[in-house]
């Protein structure tokens, strides 16, 4: 679980309370060189740090913005999973969460909305699809590579059995190799359901990975030798920022299709990405809330700074910096002008 670090940093000694009541008698008195300017010192605010790449680099690029453009002291970015983080977030022991994908916690996410302990202030990127994928060199080629189109026809999943034999599995020849998730995912088990209404048992085998990393080595495996692969993933990752991949089609989403166990024969729905914050936040910062607000990056952004970060040491320090350098006209826009120049200045500033 989450500390209570606000509980902690509003504790102080006693010592320290006498002095500032001493102070303050002083003042009074007459001290005009001691007089209260009215300011007002701003609380370090709290974001949740959880355990995926993307978040982590949205943290650092809000907290930069917040520290450099509001003044703010650094956020403190505090490690845990979404639900306890929500939790914390409900009870303000948690200010700002940068990523909540809603479909995955919608319970927990209405409660806490309904109760108005949180305030949902919109998408972080608008789409964030999954699916089947292939490299695009199988349907459009790559000159650069001298790799041949070998599926120019390839568009949709009921093309799969027409090509079956370009992904020949290696272990069960007679049919291809279509690449699942790991076991215990629940888009598993979705994924087995939509193979057999598409009729893909026939012609093609279902390998179940054992880990995302083996998935996404599979992937680059199969990229970097310019070979045929068909399997499941999504977006934004680190993996489609690197790789021109293609998501093939299928019918369109249907709500009722989707949600029979025993059918699943439909596109995926697009996730819901969404950035929620402690609701007190309105009173006690609102122009971070009124920047956050305006906060909406793209699909192939995040996919960019996530292939960033991975050739980077896996940093979501570097990876916010890349960002803000490489898409001044995005972050502008959430700013007002004098934020934006802040901003600017300490951007040149580092290196």
């Amino acid at each position: 679980m989450f500390p209570l670090n606000k509980t902690r940093r509003s504790k102080k000694p006693l010592i320290l309370i006498v002095l500032l009541i001493f102070a303050v008698t002083l003042t009074g008195c007459g001290g005009a060189d001691n007089a209260n300017t009215g300011d007002k010192q701003k609380e370090q605010l709290t974001m949740a740090d959880i355990s995926w790449d993307s978040v982590k680099v949205h943290n650092r690029i809000a907290g930069f913005i917040i520290e450099h453009g509001y003044g703010y002291p650094q956020p403190e970015y505090v490690f845990g999973e979404t639900q306890p983080m929500l939790q914390g977030m409900s009870k303000g022991d948690v200010d700002i969460t940068m990523e909540v994908w809603v479909d995955n916690y919608e319970e927990v996410w209405n409660r806490v909305l309904k109760d108005g302990s949180v305030t949902d202030l919109g998408p972080n990127f608008p789409d964030a699809p999954q699916g089947w994928y292939v490299p695009t060199y199988m349907i459009k080629g790559d000159p650069e590579r001298g790799i041949e189109p070998v599926a120019p026809d390839l568009k949709s999943v009921n093309d799969l059995p027409k090509y079956w034999e370009l992904f020949k599995d290696p272990e069960v020849p007679s049919k291809g190799r279509l690449n699942n998730s790991p076991p215990g995912w629940l888009v598993t088990e979705i994924n087995e359901n939509k193979f057999k209404t598409y009729g893909l048992d026939k012609t093609f085998n279902l390998f179940s990975t054992g880990s995302d990393t083996a998935l996404a080595a599979s992937m680059v495996t199969a990229y970097e030798k310019g070979q045929p692969w068909v399997g499941y993933y999504w977006e934004p990752t680190w993996v489609m920022g690197k790789l021109d991949m293609t998501r093939l089609e299928e019918p369109p989403y249907d709500e009722a299709v989707w949600n029979d166990p025993e059918n699943r024969g439909c596109a995926f729905p697009n996730a819901r990405v969404r950035i929620g914050v402690h609701s007190e936040l309105k009173n006690t910062a609102p122009e971070i809330v009124e920047f956050l607000k305006k906060y909406e990056t793209t699909l192939d952004q995040n996919n960019d700074f996530l292939a960033y970060m991975q050739n980077n040491d896996g940093s979501a320090d570097k990876a916010a910096i890349y960002f803000l350098k490489k898409y001044p006209a995005t972050w502008k826009a959430w700013l007002p002008a004098d934020v934006a120049e802040k901003v600017e200045q300490a951007l040149e500033e580092v290196k």
